[in-house]
């Protein structure tokens, strides 16, 4: 079975858990702070109901392939599709949560 079989019957087994993959490079400051604001908005609006798979690209450089990874810190929200990315250090909460659909955009 497939990585994409996988994580579709992981959804149909428990549909509100958000996976979520952060691409970094390296224990770099922008990396650590991506990381740190992540967990604070999932601990804040996901407590209990999602998985952070942290992915350093100096280690496994040819992971970015398969999310198309151009920048990094770059987040990549898998489930619930749709795909959604976010790039930078996550450090704007209201962008974050925009960008995660936890918020609709203020007009």
């Amino acid at each position: 079975m497939g990585e994409q079989s996988i994580e579709r019957v992981q959804a149909l087994i428990d549909p509100n858990v958000w996976e979520l993959r952060l691409y970094v490079a390296g224990h770099t400051p922008k990396s650590l702070t991506a990381f740190s604001n992540l967990k604070k908005v999932c601990e804040e609006h996901l407590a209990g109901r999602y998985k952070i798979e942290v992915i350093d690209l100096l280690v496994n450089p040819q992971l970015a392939a398969g999310d198309q990874i151009v920048a990094i810190p770059t987040l990549v929200r898998k489930l619930p599709e749709p795909l959604r990315k976010i790039i930078g250090d996550l450090s704007d909460t209201e962008s974050l949560l925009v960008g995660l659909q936890l918020r609709p955009r203020r007009k």
